[in-house]
Protein backbone atom coordinates (compact mmCIF):
# COMPACT_ATOMS: atom_id res chain seq x y z
CA UNK A 1 0.00 0.00 0.00
CA UNK A 2 1.61 3.05 -1.16
CA UNK A 3 2.01 6.06 1.77
CA UNK A 4 -0.81 8.16 0.45
CA UNK A 5 -3.10 5.44 0.32
CA UNK A 6 -2.05 4.43 3.85
CA UNK A 7 -2.61 8.39 5.44
CA UNK A 8 -5.93 7.73 3.72
CA UNK A 9 -6.78 4.96 5.41
CA UNK A 10 -5.65 5.64 8.64
CA UNK A 11 -7.47 9.36 9.14
CA UNK A 12 -10.93 7.34 7.83
CA UNK A 13 -10.52 5.15 10.56
CA UNK A 14 -9.62 7.67 12.86
CA UNK A 15 -12.63 10.10 11.61
CA UNK A 16 -14.96 6.98 12.52
CA UNK A 17 -13.69 6.21 15.40
CA UNK A 18 -14.33 10.01 16.99
CA UNK A 19 -18.23 9.22 15.69
CA UNK A 20 -18.67 6.17 17.72
CA UNK A 21 -16.68 6.99 20.45
CA UNK A 22 -18.32 10.42 20.95
CA UNK A 23 -21.76 8.81 20.55
CA UNK A 24 -21.15 5.92 23.22
CA UNK A 25 -19.33 8.15 25.56
CA UNK A 26 -22.44 10.56 25.60
CA UNK A 27 -24.80 7.80 26.15
CA UNK A 28 -23.15 6.59 28.85
CA UNK A 29 -22.48 9.97 30.68
CA UNK A 30 -26.72 10.18 30.86
CA UNK A 31 -27.27 9.67 34.29
CA UNK A 32 -24.38 11.85 35.52
CA UNK A 33 -25.63 14.32 33.14
CA UNK A 34 -29.48 14.33 33.82
CA UNK A 35 -29.67 13.42 37.20
CA UNK A 36 -28.92 16.42 39.66
CA UNK A 37 -29.05 14.03 42.20
CA UNK A 38 -26.91 11.67 40.87
CA UNK A 39 -23.85 12.93 43.63
CA UNK A 40 -26.17 11.73 46.63
CA UNK A 41 -27.56 8.45 45.26
CA UNK A 42 -26.61 4.98 44.41
CA UNK A 43 -25.35 6.33 40.72
CA UNK A 44 -24.42 4.35 38.06
CA UNK A 45 -20.28 4.75 38.15
CA UNK A 46 -19.32 1.57 36.59
CA UNK A 47 -21.56 3.01 32.74
CA UNK A 48 -20.30 6.90 33.72
CA UNK A 49 -15.95 5.15 33.92
CA UNK A 50 -16.65 3.30 30.78
CA UNK A 51 -18.42 6.50 29.02
CA UNK A 52 -15.10 8.27 30.39
CA UNK A 53 -12.69 5.57 28.66
CA UNK A 54 -14.54 5.88 25.43
CA UNK A 55 -14.49 9.74 25.87
CA UNK A 56 -10.57 9.22 26.37
CA UNK A 57 -10.54 7.30 23.01
CA UNK A 58 -12.08 10.04 21.07
CA UNK A 59 -9.81 12.60 22.35
CA UNK A 60 -6.85 10.03 21.13
CA UNK A 61 -8.61 9.65 17.99
CA UNK A 62 -9.21 13.92 17.36
CA UNK A 63 -5.60 14.14 17.72
CA UNK A 64 -4.96 11.06 15.63
CA UNK A 65 -6.67 12.76 12.36
CA UNK A 66 -4.67 15.89 12.51
CA UNK A 67 -1.67 14.44 13.07
CA UNK A 68 -1.78 11.50 10.19
CA UNK A 69 -3.22 14.41 7.60
CA UNK A 70 -0.72 17.05 8.73
CA UNK A 71 1.66 15.81 6.01
CA UNK A 72 -0.24 15.50 3.16
CA UNK A 73 -2.30 19.29 4.03
CA UNK A 74 1.04 21.09 4.58
CA UNK A 75 1.94 20.35 0.86
CA UNK A 76 -1.35 22.52 -0.11
CA UNK A 77 -0.71 25.18 2.50
CA UNK A 78 1.57 24.74 5.67
CA UNK A 79 0.10 27.52 8.00
CA UNK A 80 -3.49 25.93 7.51
CA UNK A 81 -2.37 22.48 7.65
CA UNK A 82 -0.56 23.67 11.20
CA UNK A 83 -3.40 25.68 12.40
CA UNK A 84 -5.63 22.41 11.92
CA UNK A 85 -3.26 19.85 14.13
CA UNK A 86 -3.30 23.10 16.39
CA UNK A 87 -7.00 23.06 16.50
CA UNK A 88 -7.44 19.01 16.88
CA UNK A 89 -4.86 19.80 19.84
CA UNK A 90 -7.15 21.92 21.32
CA UNK A 91 -10.44 20.24 21.00
CA UNK A 92 -9.01 17.00 22.16
CA UNK A 93 -7.95 19.42 25.24
CA UNK A 94 -10.96 20.75 25.71
CA UNK A 95 -12.41 17.30 25.97
CA UNK A 96 -10.24 15.65 28.59
CA UNK A 97 -10.71 18.88 30.86
CA UNK A 98 -14.65 17.69 30.28
CA UNK A 99 -13.34 13.74 31.18
CA UNK A 100 -11.85 15.15 34.40
CA UNK A 101 -15.68 17.13 35.94
CA UNK A 102 -17.55 13.62 34.75
CA UNK A 103 -15.05 11.75 37.08
CA UNK A 104 -15.26 14.14 39.40
CA UNK A 105 -18.97 13.92 40.00
CA UNK A 106 -18.30 10.22 40.24
CA UNK A 107 -14.94 10.73 42.77
CA UNK A 108 -17.71 13.16 44.70
CA UNK A 109 -20.89 10.52 45.01
CA UNK A 110 -17.99 8.12 46.11
CA UNK A 111 -17.20 10.47 48.98
CA UNK A 112 -20.77 11.58 50.12
CA UNK A 113 -21.70 7.87 50.29
CA UNK A 114 -18.69 7.09 52.55
CA UNK A 115 -19.63 9.49 54.92
CA UNK A 116 -23.60 10.27 54.11
CA UNK A 117 -24.57 10.49 57.79
CA UNK A 118 -22.22 13.41 58.10
CA UNK A 119 -22.64 15.13 54.78
CA UNK A 120 -24.71 18.23 53.69
CA UNK A 121 -26.39 16.84 51.15
CA UNK A 122 -27.19 20.27 49.69
CA UNK A 123 -23.42 21.48 49.54
CA UNK A 124 -22.67 17.82 47.15
CA UNK A 125 -25.44 18.57 45.00
CA UNK A 126 -24.66 21.73 44.31
CA UNK A 127 -20.77 20.71 44.34
CA UNK A 128 -22.22 18.05 41.68
CA UNK A 129 -23.98 20.62 39.70
CA UNK A 130 -21.48 22.78 38.80
CA UNK A 131 -19.31 20.26 37.93
CA UNK A 132 -21.65 18.73 35.45
CA UNK A 133 -21.39 22.31 34.48
CA UNK A 134 -18.15 22.46 33.66
CA UNK A 135 -18.64 19.60 31.24
CA UNK A 136 -21.59 20.87 29.68
CA UNK A 137 -19.51 24.01 28.14
CA UNK A 138 -16.69 21.64 27.46
CA UNK A 139 -18.84 20.12 25.27
CA UNK A 140 -19.79 23.17 23.58
CA UNK A 141 -16.57 24.42 23.01
CA UNK A 142 -14.56 20.94 21.89
CA UNK A 143 -17.19 19.45 19.96
CA UNK A 144 -19.25 22.72 18.81
CA UNK A 145 -16.87 25.40 18.37
CA UNK A 146 -13.51 24.17 18.02
CA UNK A 147 -14.93 21.23 16.03
CA UNK A 148 -16.59 23.90 13.42
CA UNK A 149 -13.71 26.01 13.27
CA UNK A 150 -11.23 22.86 12.46
CA UNK A 151 -14.23 21.30 10.12
CA UNK A 152 -13.58 24.57 8.36
CA UNK A 153 -9.79 24.56 7.87
CA UNK A 154 -9.88 20.89 6.89
CA UNK A 155 -12.93 21.16 4.21
CA UNK A 156 -11.53 24.07 2.65
CA UNK A 157 -8.13 22.55 2.35
CA UNK A 158 -9.66 19.29 0.58
CA UNK A 159 -11.57 21.64 -1.94
CA UNK A 160 -8.85 23.53 -2.92
CA UNK A 161 -6.90 20.75 -3.04
CA UNK A 162 -9.40 18.62 -5.03
CA UNK A 163 -7.87 15.52 -2.57
CA UNK A 164 -11.93 14.45 -2.09
CA UNK A 165 -14.77 14.49 -4.13
CA UNK A 166 -16.25 19.02 -4.22
CA UNK A 167 -19.22 17.69 -2.77
CA UNK A 168 -17.40 15.80 0.14
CA UNK A 169 -15.80 19.51 1.26
CA UNK A 170 -19.09 21.56 0.68
CA UNK A 171 -20.70 19.60 2.99
CA UNK A 172 -17.94 20.11 5.34
CA UNK A 173 -17.92 24.11 5.05
CA UNK A 174 -21.69 24.08 5.02
CA UNK A 175 -21.28 21.48 8.41
CA UNK A 176 -18.58 23.65 10.50
CA UNK A 177 -20.57 26.82 9.69
CA UNK A 178 -23.35 25.41 10.99
CA UNK A 179 -22.36 24.08 14.15
CA UNK A 180 -20.31 27.70 14.89
CA UNK A 181 -23.44 29.50 14.26
CA UNK A 182 -25.58 26.86 16.48
CA UNK A 183 -23.24 26.80 19.18
CA UNK A 184 -23.22 30.74 19.66
CA UNK A 185 -27.21 30.40 19.21
CA UNK A 186 -26.87 27.84 22.69
CA UNK A 187 -24.39 30.31 24.52
CA UNK A 188 -27.21 32.72 24.02
CA UNK A 189 -29.33 30.82 25.05
CA UNK A 190 -31.25 30.73 22.01
CA UNK A 191 -32.24 26.91 22.62
CA UNK A 192 -30.46 23.78 24.54
CA UNK A 193 -27.37 22.23 23.04
CA UNK A 194 -28.85 18.66 22.84
CA UNK A 195 -32.63 19.47 21.82
CA UNK A 196 -34.15 19.58 18.17
CA UNK A 197 -32.62 22.51 17.32
CA UNK A 198 -28.59 22.01 18.21
CA UNK A 199 -29.44 17.60 16.88
CA UNK A 200 -30.44 18.71 13.04
CA UNK A 201 -27.76 21.75 13.22
CA UNK A 202 -24.78 18.67 14.24
CA UNK A 203 -26.37 16.30 11.34
CA UNK A 204 -24.29 18.00 8.01
CA UNK A 205 -20.84 17.89 10.41
CA UNK A 206 -21.57 14.20 11.42
CA UNK A 207 -22.42 13.78 7.65
CA UNK A 208 -19.23 15.49 6.81
CA UNK A 209 -17.21 13.39 8.78
CA UNK A 210 -18.94 10.22 8.41
CA UNK A 211 -18.63 10.54 4.41
CA UNK A 212 -15.27 11.91 4.72
CA UNK A 213 -14.32 8.50 6.27
CA UNK A 214 -15.78 6.48 4.41
CA UNK A 215 -14.62 7.81 0.68
CA UNK A 216 -10.52 7.77 2.77
CA UNK A 217 -11.14 4.39 3.30
CA UNK A 218 -12.80 3.16 0.19
CA UNK A 219 -10.95 4.99 -2.20
CA UNK A 220 -8.04 7.02 -0.70
CA UNK A 221 -7.52 10.85 -2.01
CA UNK A 222 -8.42 11.48 -5.57
CA UNK A 223 -4.96 10.25 -7.84
CA UNK A 224 -5.64 13.15 -10.14
CA UNK A 225 -4.86 15.42 -7.05
CA UNK A 226 -1.66 13.74 -5.76
CA UNK A 227 0.24 13.36 -9.45
CA UNK A 228 -0.83 17.46 -9.82
CA UNK A 229 0.29 18.17 -6.35
CA UNK A 230 3.73 15.88 -6.75
CA UNK A 231 4.23 17.39 -10.17
CA UNK A 232 4.37 20.37 -8.86
CA UNK A 233 6.79 20.17 -6.35
CA UNK A 234 9.20 18.71 -8.63
CA UNK A 235 8.98 21.72 -10.99
CA UNK A 236 9.18 23.89 -7.86
CA UNK A 237 12.32 22.51 -6.50
CA UNK A 238 15.51 23.49 -7.58
CA UNK A 239 17.88 21.31 -9.83
CA UNK A 240 21.30 20.35 -8.88
CA UNK A 241 23.50 20.19 -11.75
CA UNK A 242 25.43 16.52 -11.79
CA UNK A 243 29.13 16.85 -10.52
CA UNK A 244 30.57 16.84 -13.82
CA UNK A 245 28.55 19.68 -15.28
CA UNK A 246 29.51 22.02 -12.93
CA UNK A 247 30.87 25.05 -14.43
CA UNK A 248 35.05 25.20 -14.08
CA UNK A 249 36.24 27.62 -11.88
CA UNK A 250 39.86 29.37 -13.53
CA UNK A 251 41.62 32.30 -12.84
CA UNK A 252 43.31 33.97 -15.10
CA UNK A 253 47.33 34.46 -14.92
Amino acid sequence: MVPARRTAVAAGAFFLLTEVAAIAGLALYGPVLQDADYVVGHGADTRVLVGALFEIVLAAAVVGTGVVLFPVLKKQNEGAALGYVCARLLEAAVIIVGIISVLSVVQLRRAYDEGAAQSDAASFVTAGKTLVAVHDWTFLMGPNVILGANSLVLAWLLYRARLVPRFIAVLGLVGGALICMSATAVMFGLYEQLSVAGSVAAVPVFAWEVSLAVRLIAKGFEPAALLDRDSGARAASPRTPPPGDAPSQTGRL
